[in-house]
Order: structure tokens, then sequence, then C-alpha cells
């Protein structure tokens, strides 16, 4: 009897708790937010051109002239769609770069069904940001940015794009976690959300309980469920800046290769933990190496700020160029004090050199992705984009590759690659070993003269 009496008080207490909690926390309704809101959101439509390798039919002749059936290189148009939202009431809308990258065509659909031609005025792919404008005849109503820092795990928050072309759609959820990164670029930082993001979404704002702009919805994982991924919106309103003023990102350069530390690198270096960015390498008269950075140092604070692999590259970008950093590392069993300069990422940025060099677009995958295209033992360099008429595109390398080796070196990163084709004089041979599917081959680039043509 005191059993049953004891179950049915916990159950009223249960029952108590759980309705104070419904009628303080859990918001009755979104409508008002949507409401005020809505009017901000724009669905975009882009025209894109893609280049394609065309197949070759007739291997025999490779030199014989088939039109439209030889290897070659053809152009198709694919319609994309994707979402944004306006951040200017002259007209600035702020999306994905990915939505409007290599667009021919971009139109922007208003919430009253009003369309305009829009222009890029900038973009980012660091960090998948972009920034169009399009000339309305009339004030356009803009956002209210807030504060992605002050953003809990748990607060509520809600997701407005255009899903899979059906037109403004709204889903709601919670934070799941913060400061993701998912391998989609080196200042990766994302709001994880379990409110429904798909194909579409791209570029729409997340906004929090206050009807304020929190994020930028940007990527799923796909098939999975309740796992969406949205920029925050801090780290967007410093690039949305940028772009609007400069049209381009200026951001510091620290000129190191850094990795994780496992507990198995802690143990060999006498680390008292895990917290830090091992220094791989350093880069030749860059700011690191002129402050007499070193390989195997830890850096654990730069600017005052505590770092890991993963911070650390975030930290130096936002820098002015020329500002002096304090940075600490541990070196040899003691912290060590430095003072850095940073200088301009311009020259010093792997891709654009690998670019400039090979002719071909890359990005790092870091050792959390690799083994998903089955490398286990280590990092990698995707090549994303062949420009057929360079030095890879004449020597067969083709997008979807993944360089692992380069002149019988492991390389992990496009850091490392720029590294090596820096020690590389001009007409020489570069010898990369890449994957291609379930199969390893090796590829011989000669690296262009000064007249930019391979000898």
């Amino acid at each position: 009897m005191i059993k049953a009496r004891l179950l049915i008080l916990t159950a009223v207490i249960y029952f108590l708790i759980v309705s104070s909690l419904s009628a303080s926390s859990f918001p009755a309704s979104f409508a008002d937010i949507v409401k005020e809101r809505a009017r901000s959101v724009v669905n975009i439509s882009t025209t894109q051109v893609i280049k394609q390798r065309a197949p070759n039919f007739f291997p025999f002749f490779p030199d014989f002239p088939f039109p439209g059936l030889e290897g070659g290189e053809r152009e198709f148009r694919r319609q994309s769609l994707g979402s944004g939202f306006i951040v200017d009431s002259s007209g600035y809308i702020l999306t994905n770069n990915h939505v409007v990258e290599n667009a021919e065509d971009i139109t922007v659909t208003l919430w009253d069904e009003s369309e305009y031609k829009a222009k890029i005025k900038g973009r980012d792919p660091k960090t998948d940001i972009a920034l169009i404008k399009v000339e309305a005849d009339k004030p356009l109503t803009a956002v209210i940015f807030g504060d992605s820092d002050v953003l809990s795990v748990g607060d509520w928050v809600i997701a407005v794009g255009n899903p899979y072309g059906l037109g403004n759609t709204v889903t709601a959820g919670i934070v799941s976690a913060k400061s993701r990164f998912i391998g989609s670029g080196p200042y990766d930082d994302f709001i994880q959300t379990d409110a429904a993001i798909n194909p579409g979404n791209s570029g729409g704002p997340l906004f929090n309980i206050k009807g304020e702009v929190a994020g930028i919805n940007s990527a799923i994982i796909p098939m999975a469920q309740g796992i969406g991924f949205a920029i925050p919106v801090n780290l967007a309103k410093e690039v949305m800046q940028s772009l609007k003023d400069k049209g381009y990102i200026e951001r510091g350069w620290l000129g190191v290769t850094i990795q994780k530390i496992t507990s198995e690198l802690a143990e060999s270096l006498k680390l008292p933990g895990r917290q830090g960015a091992l220094v791989a390498d350093v880069v030749k008269d860059s700011p690191a190496d002129k402050a007499k950075i070193k390989r195997r140092d830890v850096i654990i604070e730069f600017a005052g700020d505590k770092v890991s692999e993963h911070s650390l590259p975030r930290l130096v970008a936002s820098m002015p160029i020329g500002k002096e950093v304090a940075v600490k590392v541990i070196r040899d069993g003691k912290v060590v004090d430095l003072a850095v300069v940073i200088s301009k990422h311009d020259e010093g940025m792997p891709e654009i050199l690998i670019a400039e060099k090979l002719g071909i677009k890359t990005k790092t995958l870091n050792t959390e992705i690799a083994p998903q295209f089955g490398i286990m033992d280590g990092g990698g360099i995707l090549v994303t984009e062949v420009v057929q008429r360079g030095v890879a595109g004449s020597e067969d390398i083709q997008a979807k590759d993944i360089i692992v080796e380069a002149n019988e070196s492991r390389v992990n990163s496009t850091e490392e690659l720029a590294i090596i084709i820096r020690g590389i004089k001009q007409g020489e041979r570069l010898l990369l070993l890449v994957k291609r599917g379930n199969s390893y081959i090796y590829r011989s680039l000669r690296l262009p003269d000064s007249s930019g043509l391979p000898r």
C-alpha cells in the first residue's frame, strides 16, 4: 500500500514538473517570428555551367576527329535551387558560396513572388559564404543579426528556406552541438541542429527564439535524420563586411602545418595533455619561421586564447595583417613565449599555389574524413576540379582523385603538397601517387616554366 502511494506521489510530482517546463520553456507557436521574418528570406535559382570531359569511344584512334564522340571537354547547364536572406534594405543578400558558384544566371524570388536578377558581389569558398545583390525597385526588409556565441546547446532554433524547390518552408528544432568540425574547410565551426534541413535550404537563415539570425544553413549528412549544420552568424558577419567592402577576404597567415595531438603522440612527446596544435612543418621565411616556431612545437595559446588544431586556423585568419601576436608553445617540456607578426594569406595559400602550378583545384581530406575514402593511414588531398589545359589535365589527373604522395613523401594536406611544390624548380617533374577508386596509380607532372607552359 505504501509503495502504491509512493508511486502515485512520484507520478504526480513528475507531471507537475513536466507541466511547469512545458509552460515556461516550450513556445506555444513560432508563428509570430515567422510572420515577422519571412519577408527577409529569399529563394535563389541559378543556372550553372558545368564542364565535363567526354569519353573517348575510339581509343585506338586518339588523334582522329569524331566530333561529339571523342574525348574532350563539354559544357552543359544545370539548374540549381537554394536560399538566402536580405541583410540590407538596398538589396544585399547573404547565401552559401556553393549555391551561386559557377552561376551564369542568378534569379532571386522574394516573399511576394517578385523576381530580380542578382549579381555576385563577393565569394569566400573557405567559409562557403557569398554576398549577392539585387537592384530592387523598393526598399527590402532585412533580417536582424543575433550573437551566435551566446547560443547554447538545447536552445530553440528555426530554419527557413526553400527545400526541394517547394518555396519558403519553416522547420524548428534545437541546437544539438556547437563548434562542429565536419571537414568542409579549414575554418569549420558549425552549429549542429535537429531542425530539418534539406537540399535547397542551403543559404537560408537559422533563427533563434528572438527572431534573430543565429546562423546560415549550409550542410547535411546524407541519409541521416536530425543532423544539419549552420555557419555561425558571427563568422558570417565578419566575412560579409569584407565581401561588401572589398569583394574578397583578406586573411592572416602563420605558415605552419599542424595536426591533432593523439594520446600516442602526447605520450611520445611527453606532453601534459592533448590540448594544443602540434607543428608538423614550418614554411620557410613565413611569419612562423621568423618567430622561431619549430617542428614538434605544440602551440597552446595564440593571442591569449587556448587553441586546438581546429581553432588555430580561424584565430590566425581573423588577425589583422601586420599585427604582432603573442604565442605560447611547449618545446621539450617547457613553455616558451614567442611573438609572431601576421602576414597576408595570399601567396601562402596552398590551394592557390597548387592551382597555379598544376592546374587543379584541391581541398584537404583530414584524418577524420579520409577513412570514408578508403585511406586509413592519414589524410590526403582531394582533386575537386581539373583545368583541362593545365599540367594535371594533360597528365590524366582527374576530379575525385586523391593525392597521397608527392616525390615519395606522404602528404596529408594541401599545405604539405604546397611545401613540396615550392621546393621544385621550374621545368622539373613532380611524381604523385594518386588513389583513384579502389586503385593506386603514379602520375608524373612537369611543372611549368616562367611562361606558364610545361617544358
